[in-house]
């Protein structure tokens, strides 16, 4: 099979604008071979996404994006054939609660800094899916205080920023681990975003790999042509699959297209048949 395919999408299973079904419709209407959900901390949406799929021809991979306890923030992607993501249920259940505990702490802090903020109010921008900061910053924004969701990430949300709390989280090792134990495949998520100098990457990924990290997301949305490069080589070296996608989040982040970014990302489904072909040969391990 060929075609163009995208690692990384949201729906709102998490902080994606579109429920799965649409978000399976949308990459069909736009030619994409296959996509991954992969939703912040919930596997939720990937039924819906998988029937959606079936029912058009195109390939839904069952995915995932933990968040683990690193400076700057750092996301493991998980991908998952044969049904897996089921294992991992009860380690994402304990995730949110976490997250549910921090949620009324940031509201409350927007309270005292002046912000006529309700956690209902959020929980109906959330539409029964689970509740994180992006909705958070949506109702910020309707409701006139900031312009842009970016914005509010920018101005209150973010780590360092005055309503930011921390909640529980896995340590990379542990996520990388727990994505494996449930049979599924780790890649390290956007490493642009973790603003190392090419020798600490290094450094991290042999790490990393050492606790059985098996890709690197070498392609996206936000990189540039040297950048992704440079770990298009990182991965050869450490031996990692270069995974890639747009990080599609719908209309929260209108500026990026399901499949190709901002029009600068082309990943070919030889990136799928290559990742599992690492899903095929850890299912062989699990059974020796």
């Amino acid at each position: 099979m060929d075609g163009i395919i995208d690692l990384h999408t949201h729906t709102t299973a998490s902080d994606g604008s579109m429920n799965p079904g649409a978000l399976v419709r949308h990459a069909r209407a736009k030619g994409l071979a296959a996509i991954a959900v992969t939703d912040h901390d919930t596997v939720d949406g990937i039924e819906e996404a998988l029937e959606e799929g079936e029912k058009l021809g195109i390939e839904v991979v069952p995915g995932l994006e933990i968040s683990v306890d690193y400076k700057p923030e750092m996301h493991i992607l998980g991908y998952f054939f044969n049904n897996t993501y089921k294992n991992i249920r009860g380690t994402l259940n304990r995730l949110k609660r976490s997250r549910e505990v921090r949620n009324p702490k940031i509201i409350g802090k927007l309270n005292e800094l002046g912000f006529c903020i309700s956690l209902d109010e959020v929980k109906a921008e959330a539409k029964g899916e689970i509740v994180g900061r992006p909705h958070i910053a949506k109702v910020l924004m309707d409701k006139g205080y900031v312009k842009s969701i970016e914005e509010a990430f920018d101005k209150y949300l973010s780590s360092g920023k005055p309503a930011y709390f921390k909640k529980e989280k896995l340590t990379p090792e542990e996520g990388i681990r727990k994505i494996i134990e449930a049979g599924g495949i780790p890649a390290l998520a956007h490493p642009i975003y973790l603003n190392l100098s090419l020798s600490q990457l290094d450094d991290l990924l042999g790490r990393l790999k050492q606790a059985g990290l098996k890709g690197i997301e070498a392609y996206y949305v936000d990189n540039t042509k040297d950048e992704t490069g440079n770990f298009l080589r990182l991965a050869m070296k450490h031996e990692l699959l270069a995974t890639g996608g747009s990080d599609f989040h719908g209309s929260f982040k209108p500026d990026i297209e399901i499949g190709v970014g901002r029009g600068n990302l082309q990943i070919h489904y030889e990136v799928l048949e290559k990742l599992k072909g690492i899903g095929f040969a850890l299912g062989r391990e699990s059974r020796t």
